[in-house]
C-alpha cells in the first residue's frame, strides 16, 4: 500500500493467507474463532489465494497503532465484508468488498482492528456499526 494506506491495502499479495494464530472472539452471543494477521507480512497477505472461507470464520488485522486503516482487494479472490473495530471493541463502519479490484475501504474513524468475513455470512449480519466484539487482543 501507500504510505499509511499501503501497508494496510496489500492485502492481496501473495499466495496464501497466513496468520499469526487463532483466537476466539464473540460477536453478538455468537462465538468464532478468527485467524490473526498481527504482522506487516501477514496484514499484507490477509485472505489472498483462498478459494473458500468458512461462514463461522475470518480474519482479524491487528494494528499496532489507531489510524484511519485502508483495504483493497487486487488479488484476493472472494467477495468480503470488513467490519473496522475501535480500541474499545466497538464496529466504526462496515464495507463490503469485491474481488480482484483495487477500490479502497477505508476506516470512518480511528480504528486498531478490522476484521474480514465472507460477505453473507451469519457473522457479517451481526456485525452492524455500534455492535460489540470482545476478545480482541490489547
Amino acid at each position: 500500500m501507500r504510505s499509511s494506506l499501503s501497508v494496510f491495502a496489500l492485502l492481496a499479495f501473495g499466495t496464501t493467507a497466513v496468520a499469526a494464530g487463532r483466537l476466539p472472539l464473540v460477536v453478538d452471543g455468537q462465538t468464532v474463532r478468527v485467524e490473526v494477521a498481527a504482522t506487516p507480512q501477514a496484514r499484507e497477505r490477509g485472505l489472498m489465494g483462498r478459494t473458500h472461507l468458512a461462514a463461522d470464520s475470518g480474519m482479524l488485522f491487528v494494528f499496532e497503532t489507531r489510524g484511519r486503516h485502508c483495504f483493497w482487494m487486487r488479488n484476493t479472490l472472494l467477495p468480503l465484508s470488513i467490519a473496522f473495530i475501535g480500541d474499545d471493541g466497538r464496529v466504526a463502519g462496515l464495507a463490503d468488498m469485491q474481488p480482484r479490484t483495487e477500490t479502497l475501504h477505508c476506516a470512518p474513524a480511528e480504528v486498531r482492528y478490522a476484521l474480514e468475513v465472507s460477505q453473507g455470512s451469519f457473522l457479517r449480519q451481526r456485525l452492524a456499526p455500534g455492535a460489540q466484539v470482545q476478545g480482541l487482543p490489547r
